[in-house]
């Protein structure tokens, strides 16, 4: 029987992560010939080619992805097992990856992280800011434990263990035309005036694509950026409008900076916040326990959004 070796499928990870041979080589500091005779030894174990080069970099074949499932749950068994041994001492170590978008940070960062790591100061905790999509990609790819998503894209493998309803509402300075008319806007009516929108690759700007096909009407913003911030910025430097959620803005809706106002549109009313992990990893326990107190104390996770009105009047 074949038995394949941790190391060769640790670099075939490598590759399939980084895109290429060499940068594998380089992230994992290791000669790139010893990577590339570790994957032949392996190619001639299972007797098919396991990755092949391209111009753009390296492709994973079939052969090669079957292995790499192979391995990712052994990891995250492993991940588990150990996980297991360490909650007899009382999660006193263990660490845990988290995909975050932006507009969660200051909900997150808040008070709920602040008490999760006051409680297990031994629990090392890292946050990765990620778009829906790459989010998405990362939880697909063992890159973190879970990830907390706005309006991402349907995957398979993926599992969710809570969704919460936040529309994606228009978001202005209290003087704005927009907000004087005290009732929700129409899709039409964001077209009037200068508009900012968050890059496709989000969730807000991938709902907002599917809306504009779903409206046969494309809105066409004075800026598009990647950052909630400087969407927040535009709004409240008086610049025009944006979409957001409620909460995403919470401090400068507080602060009367920002007033928020429904759109009278379906898909942006039934926007969702969701939590999510790959459905075939099992949870270790320090990531189960964020996971838990994030769903308990984070805003975006306690809650559907208030209901703003939402129809034309």
């Amino acid at each position: 029987m074949t038995k394949l070796s941790p190391r060769a499928l640790e670099y075939l990870n490598a590759v399939a992560r980084f895109g290429s041979l060499r940068k594998a080589a380089a992230k994992l500091n290791v000669d790139p010939s010893a990577v590339s005779r570790l994957l032949a030894l392996l190619e001639e174990e299972v007797g098919l080619p396991l990755w092949e080069r391209h111009n753009q970099g390296a492709r994973i074949t079939l052969a090669g992805e079957e292995l790499l499932d192979h391995f990712r749950q052994m990891q995250a068994s492993e991940a588990a097992t150990l996980s297991r041994i360490q909650d007899m001492r009382g999660l006193r170590k263990g660490e845990v990856k988290v995909a975050v978008g932006e507009g969660f940070i200051s909900d997150l960062i808040a008070a709920p992280l602040q008490e999760f790591m006051s409680r297990y100061p031994g629990i090392q905790i890292s946050i990765e800011m990620a778009g829906a999509n790459e989010a998405v990609q990362m939880i697909l790819d063992d890159q973190v434990d879970f990830g907390i998503v706005y309006s991402g894209p349907e995957v398979a493998d993926l599992c969710c263990h809570l969704e919460t309803r936040h529309p994606l509402d228009l978001i202005a300075r209290p003087d704005h035309p927009l907000v004087s008319l005290a009732r929700a806007v129409s899709f039409d009516e964001l077209s009037q005036y200068p508009l900012a929108l968050i890059d496709g690759a989000y969730g807000m700007g991938r709902l907002i694509r599917r809306v504009e096909e779903a409206e046969h009407r494309a809105l066409t913003p004075s800026l598009r950026t990647n950052s909630v911030a400087v969407l927040t910025r535009f709004v409240t430097s008086g610049l025009g409008i944006a979409l957001m959620p409620q909460l995403t803005v919470a401090a400068e809706i507080h602060a009367q900076q920002i007033a928020c106002v429904a759109i009278d549109q379906p898909m942006l009313a039934d926007a969702r916040a969701r939590v999510l992990s790959h459905n075939r990893r099992e949870l270790t326990l320090p990531a189960q326990s964020l996971m838990d107190h994030l769903k308990s104390s984070m805003k975006f996770l306690r809650e559907d959004a208030p209901l703003l009105s939402t129809h034309l009047g």
